[in-house]
């Protein structure tokens, strides 16, 4: 009766440790990294905006820097950059394989893709979005802004926001493979952009250079590291991206040396 009773727990181990191996696997590895500049280059310097509209309260906070390329000092992370999985596949334009995403997303909800302006510069500049979210555009400012996005896809738009408005986008975005620039007419110095991805596997690094990418399905994907100064990492053929081995609850990526000097 002991043997039995003892047989019957071990089965049991057996099988919880099945389904908790099962459960992990499908929670995928949050990829860890970061983007940095090269050590053996000099950090580009940030330059004052040359504000020539609404100057009071543009300059109310002090100057504004340029923000083509930022670059924390201390870590040599680059702000701003983009990077995502794609699969191992000669065309540039193939789509994440819908099997391999984690299935919780099924039930993610559309969002609202909001960019505000409340001194003169847009916040976030760089974003992303996924297909079937919405842009909204905020003005938080007590002066009024332009809003002109043109793009592929996902059509054209030249809209005045006043002062403490916004302007949502009539259409859910679609997918679209370029970078989607905007900005505001008004206020020449400043612009921004927006990728649009169909899988959730895609960050934008931190003050640090560091991203995280949450759920990655396990196996070897490319990674594509993207910047608006300099496009992708590796030129035109960096649109491929660089091979990851995605294993483990945990993947942390080696820095990746990314020299974003803007091109004279």
């Amino acid at each position: 009766m002991i043997r039995v009773r003892l047989s019957l727990f071990a089965a049991a181990l057996v099988g919880f440790a099945a389904t908790l191996s099962s459960a992990q696997a499908q929670q995928g590895s949050t990829i860890k990294g970061q983007v940095v500049f090269p050590a053996d280059k000099a950090i580009p310097a940030r330059a004052a905006v040359n504000v020539t509209q609404d100057k009071p309260h543009c300059l109310s906070k002090g100057d504004i820097l340029t923000e083509d390329v930022i670059v924390n000092p201390k870590t040599r992370g680059i702000s701003n950059v983009v990077v995502w999985l794609r699969p191992d596949d000669p065309n540039p334009r193939a789509p994440f394989p819908k099997d391999k995403i984690d299935p919780s997303d099924a039930t993610r909800k559309a969002e609202d893709v909001v960019l505000d302006q409340p001194c003169c510069m847009f916040i976030p500049r760089v974003k992303t979005a996924r297909v079937g979210d919405t842009i909204l555009v905020k003005n938080s400012a007590p002066v009024a802004h332009n809003f002109f996005w043109t793009s592929a896809n996902n059509g054209e738009l030249n809209v005045t926001v006043p002062s403490n408005g916004q302007h949502k986008f009539a259409m859910p975005l679609v997918a679209e493979n370029t970078p989607i620039g905007y900005k505001c007419t008004i206020h020449p110095w400043m612009n921004g952009w927006v990728r649009v991805f169909d899988h959730p596997y895609y960050a934008v690094t931190d003050a640090d250079g560091k991203f995280e990418i949450k759920n990655a399905p396990p196996g070897k994907w490319k990674m594509v590291v993207w910047h608006e100064a300099k496009g992708f990492l590796g030129g035109a053929p960096g649109r491929f991206g660089q091979e990851v081995n995605v294993a483990g609850a945990t993947t942390e990526m080696k820095p990746i040396d990314f020299d974003v000097t803007p091109t004279p």
